[in-house]
């Protein structure tokens, strides 16, 4: 029999790091709509609905539920994308969600961002009460209140109050159950795993302070607020999200700066960064993102095989500045002046002899200068 999985939207490539992205109650995956195509770009991102809410069946869960039994159904789907490991972010009830797959699943969590959302939902009553009445009278009349609930006064997002409005009541109050149940304060210092808090400054449900007391437990975490933002974040303000989600889960430019630095070496790269402007710090900042923390980083070929390669498509589009600086570069990963000199005879015969003239004399310039070290590398223009 197959097993009956949560209501997911996949979008980008299939070769990019995995991101889970988890919703509130009341509302579908459409809560992430303004914030996901972006996220696309570098990321495949996989969004899921709730039990009883968008798409997925009501019958996943049933009274009592908890969020441990919620974890449980986004790791069945993971498995069945073949996700062993993945970066998560969530809001409310699914920012809860991640707290505990960051506690009881570690191993599966790359890093972790809770929006919205709190270790604990203020006890069990105002949950069981609510629980109560949605089994009672349905869903109606809480989602005529949501907007109060949910954004700023003169905000609203029709197609969310209307997945409230549609949502399984059973289903529903299963969720409040998990919420009732829901609390992690004293585990919180356990959490390992990078964590960004995002808390809305204008959120009744979840305020500030609920995010704040994550930040203070979970160690290096970090806190932004968000001002003019209230419990749904990702829909009232989807640009202020972004940025600061981009900034949690791009460790490539970090670890694109690291590999850069290795690669073209210390020098170079100082002299880069000195001479980076406001004009052309997009470009710095997309070079160590996409070229070194994303390319040069895939483990599929060596940095050895990269260095071959690179220098063949500089010779072939005559750039001999750049092959002059990959040459050093392909020192540096190991290649030898014999390695360099087979390479750009190849170059001869697919790329032309006139390139591969212009090649064997940037590269024995190069080989020159490293073998009179006190020669410094030439200036060029920094934006590599």
């Amino acid at each position: 029999m197959t097993e009956k999985l949560l209501n997911h939207h996949a979008e980008g490539p299939t070769s990019a790091p995995p991101l889970l992205l988890g919703p509130s109650l009341g509302t579908s995956y459409a809560l992430w709509d303004k914030v996901a195509p972006e996220l696309s770009l570098t990321h495949r991102v996989i969004r899921w609905d709730l039990p009883g809410h968008g798409g997925s069946a009501a019958d996943l869960i049933g009274p009592g539920a908890t969020v441990g039994d919620l974890a449980d159904l986004v790791l069945a789907l993971a498995d069945s994308l073949g996700l062993e490991r993945f970066a998560y972010a969530g809001v409310s009830l699914g920012g809860a969600v991640g707290l505990h797959l960051a506690l009881h699943h570690r191993e599966r969590v790359s890093s972790l961002a809770v929006i919205c959302s709190s270790a604990h939902f203020n006890g069990p009553g105002p949950w069981e009460e609510r629980a109560a009445l949605v089994r009672r009278e349905g869903l109606a009349e809480l989602a005529r209140n949501a907007n109060a609930r949910w954004f700023t006064p003169g905000f609203t997002a029709p197609e969310l109050i209307a997945d409230h409005r549609a949502a399984d009541p059973e289903a529903y109050a299963a969720c409040c159950d998990a919420l009732a149940a829901f609390d992690l304060r004293e585990r919180l210092p356990e959490i390992a795993v990078p964590t960004l808090l995002i808390a809305g400054r204008q959120d009744p449900a979840t305020p500030p302070a609920h995010l704040r007391e994550i930040a203070d437990a979970v160690p290096d975490a970090t806190l932004v607020e968000l001002p003019g933002a209230s419990h749904l974040a990702p829909a009232e303000c989807p640009e202020a999200v972004l940025t600061v989600l981009r900034t949690h889960l791009d460790g490539g430019a970090k670890r694109g700066m690291e590999v850069r630095r290795q690669v073209l070496g210390d020098a170079h790269v100082d002299r880069a960064q000195a001479g980076q402007t406001a004009f052309t710090a997009r470009y710095q900042d997309f070079i160590s993102r996409y070229a070194w923390g994303e390319i040069w980083t895939d483990p599929t070929l060596s940095r050895r095989e990269r260095s071959m390669i690179t220098l063949t498509a500089l010779v072939a589009h005559g750039h001999y500045d750049e092959l002059a600086m990959h040459v050093r570069a392909a020192r540096r990963n190991g290649l030898t002046p014999d390695d360099i000199g087979a390479v750009l005879l190849q170059t001869a015969v697919y790329c032309g002899v006139p390139a591969a003239n212009s090649a064997f004399a940037t590269a024995q310039r190069v080989l020159a200068e490293e073998a009179a070290p006190d020669v410094p590398e030439p200036t060029r223009d920094p934006t590599d």
